[in-house]
């Protein structure tokens, strides 16, 4: 068995980091079973490993005037944006036996949004050499994560009906001149709702990645431990 946890507002970049903390060091020690948060963030930019400070268009103040946060965040991947309407997937995975490979688990990610589009009627697919799920429209799910002692923290974005003027001010993922998709560009009106693409990407992860997940709303009742690791 797997926990997963959803929010209902979005949480702050900060916030969900520590909270991702706090679950890493939890699921090390072996106290509680591997954990997915599913969340929303507000406004803000992030530069992973490899993300460099050309890629984004506009000064450290600029961001904060126009309300978008900037973070050095300790994932893999280069320039990304989060904003509400585009879901953020959190997955806390022992990665063993044939799990323990950085690659296979890039994939699975992949893999998850891929079969979450063919779940709207959109084809989605890979690009040789770059990470992410893409369609004909742009890319639509951003990947970046990191492995410590086997355990994952940061992971997926999924673009559903944000506001994708945020992308405008970064290179996003490095590649100059690439569009940016989401569920609202593609399907406009029939777009789904919030709920429906959360409960798909949470079903197909849990078939992707073998987990039998347990689901709960983070405002409401949750087991002890993961309720203390929640709310800090």
């Amino acid at each position: 068995m797997a926990w997963s946890v959803s929010f209902n507002d979005p949480v702050s970049y900060q916030a969900g980091l520590e909270m991702q903390r706090r679950l890493l060091r939890a699921r090390q020690g072996n106290t509680i079973p591997d954990t997915v948060l599913i969340l929303e963030h507000g406004p803000v930019v992030t530069l992973g490993n490899r993300g460099r400070d050309n890629y984004l268009l506009k000064t450290e103040a600029e961001y904060r005037a126009s309300g978008i946060e900037l973070f050095h965040a300790e994932r893999g991947g280069d320039v990304t944006y989060h904003a509400p309407g585009q879901w953020v997937l959190y997955p806390i995975l022992h990665l063993g036996g044939n799990e323990a490979d950085s690659h296979g688990y890039l994939r699975n990610l992949e893999e998850t949004a891929i079969r979450t589009l063919e779940d709207f009627g959109i084809e989605g697919f890979r690009r040789e050499g770059k990470s992410g799920a893409w369609t004909d429209a742009g890319k639509i799910a951003a990947i970046g994560f990191r492995l410590k002692k086997w355990v994952s923290f940061h992971g997926m974005s999924f673009n559903v009906n944000l506001d994708l003027s945020g992308f405008e001010t970064i290179v996003p993922c490095g590649l100059v001149g690439e569009p940016v998709a989401s569920l609202k560009t593609i399907l406009g009106d029939a777009c789904p709702a919030m709920p429906q693409v959360r409960d798909s990407l949470l079903t197909r992860f849990a078939e992707v990645c073998n987990r039998n997940l347990e689901h709960f709303d983070a405002d409401g009742d949750l087991p002890a431990e993961l309720g203390k690791l929640i709310c800090g």
